[in-house]
């Protein structure tokens, strides 16, 4: 395991430019195996599942270079990959964005228990079963393991989802561009990077209508080609950016080219007294004192910030508006309507001294603006949790240590690097 030894009280000054988003770049990885021809992607962020990725790919005898300087990455799929005794890459979500592909190409693949990401709750493979099934696959439980058969081409379905998840969006969308016929799919995933997914689909041939919305409708093809590809800005990590400068009192410019994507996000900062700036492609965060809950219009109920599949507040940035909930004078209820059990990590808050009262396995109440003390904590393999506990020890004078910090470098590249550039004083350390 690794940790991070955060020296606070410093305020975090500078520029700064985000990376890809890693909730893009990986479905867009994955589906890169639906074709033969060669695709090139640019800004492909140095984090852990992109080399378990790439390491999947030279298993099966992909061509792959990648260019560290740049992060220009060149694939190639070609038509004489193997697949036997081949392992999915364990430990994140996204392998199950996989199955499709090697369906395509094998007509078979195996879904190991281990194929888990981050421990947001009751994560179910339920509704993925569900579309590979309706493209006409054949999925049996064996011990440790679910096999997964099907024809090479799959048979357009009609489907509509429980709830609007990004991943089996993701999976039925990996499907239908090469299915027999036309598909559709209700309640559909509409997040920003399911965008950047399906826009990437498309410019290597596929024919989808309704990218952006809650029903889509897409075409089966009979062959997918290659193309160039750059990834945009990933908009957590801005608002992660901009949500460190608030906690600190600093003033850091964020790069951000999906300004677009921020209202909502912008007016949630707001409720904790952060105004956030939209400028020439840049974004930053101004605090006037020290951070007040703005109270609702509405008498006697609590200020909440709730989380939900887009258009809400994305249940990923849950966390850093927690820490900022910790840190501003005021309550505030924080609601987690996708995840449950994504909230058990709020008792860490308390040794900081923060108070905070878990309502149940969706809701937290946080009475803010306590003092706090730094302090030794644990995060559970959740990124933006990590993130969050981060936040409230760099704005506490003194040395705290986050135990178990490693998910971090599953979305945020250089993520040590960047703060220190900042002004931060942070370090990872390896466990002895």
């Amino acid at each position: 395991m690794s940790h991070l030894i955060v020296h606070g009280g410093r305020p975090l000054r500078g520029s700064i430019s985000p990376s890809a988003n890693k909730n893009a770049v990986l479905p867009v990885l994955c589906a890169t195996l639906l074709t033969t021809e060669p695709v090139v992607l640019h800004r492909v962020p140095d984090i852990t599942d992109v080399r378990k990725l790439l390491a999947f790919f030279r298993e099966l005898g992909s061509t792959v270079e990648l260019d560290e300087a740049t992060r220009t990455l060149r694939l190639q799929h070609g038509a004489q990959m193997r697949a036997d005794d081949v392992r999915l890459p364990v430990g994140m979500r996204s392998s199950i964005m996989l199955v499709p592909a090697l369906l395509h190409r094998f007509g078979q693949a195996r879904l190991e228990d281990d194929v888990t990401g981050c421990t947001l709750g009751v994560r179910e493979v339920d509704p993925h079963i569900e579309v590979f099934r309706a493209f006409g696959a054949e999925v049996t439980l064996e011990p440790g393991a679910v096999q997964i058969r099907g024809a090479q081409r799959f048979t357009a379905t009609s489907h509509w989802l429980d709830y609007a998840s990004v991943t089996t969006t993701e999976n039925f969308a990996l499907c239908a561009v090469v299915a027999r016929g036309r598909s559709h799919l209700t309640n559909a995933a509409c997040e920003p990077h399911v965008q950047e997914f399906c826009s990437f689909l498309s410019a290597i041939g596929a024919r989808i209508q309704g990218n952006g919305g809650s029903q889509l409708d897409i075409e089966g093809v009979d062959q997918l080609g290659g193309t160039e590809f750059t990834f945009a800005d990933d908009f957590h990590e801005v608002a992660t950016f901009l949500a460190l400068s608030a906690i600190t009192q600093g003033d850091v410019v964020v790069h951000n080219d999906a300004a677009r994507q921020f209202p909502l996000l912008d007016r949630t900062f707001a409720k904790f007294g952060v105004e956030i700036e939209h400028r020439d492609g840049y974004s930053r965060a101004h605090v006037n004192g020290p951070m007040k809950v703005k109270p609702p219009f509405t008498s006697n109920i609590l200020q909440k910030v709730e989380a939900a599949p887009w258009p809400y507040v994305p249940a990923d940035l849950l966390p850093i508006f927690v820490a900022l909930g910790v840190r501003a004078e005021g309550s505030v209820m924080f609601w987690n309507k996708v995840y449950e059990g994504a909230l058990g990590w709020s008792a860490e808050l308390s040794k900081f001294g923060a108070h905070a009262v878990l309502c149940d396995p969706h809701r937290l109440i946080v009475y803010g603006g306590k003092p706090l003390t730094p302090a030794t904590v644990e995060s559970p393999y959740i990124i933006r949790v990590a993130i969050a506990l981060f936040m409230l020890a760099a704005s506490i004078p003194g040395k705290s240590t986050i135990l178990n910090a490693l998910p971090i470098r599953r979305a945020h590249p250089k993520f040590v690097e960047n703060l220190n550039a900042l002004g931060a004083a942070v370090e990872w350390v390896a466990e002895e």
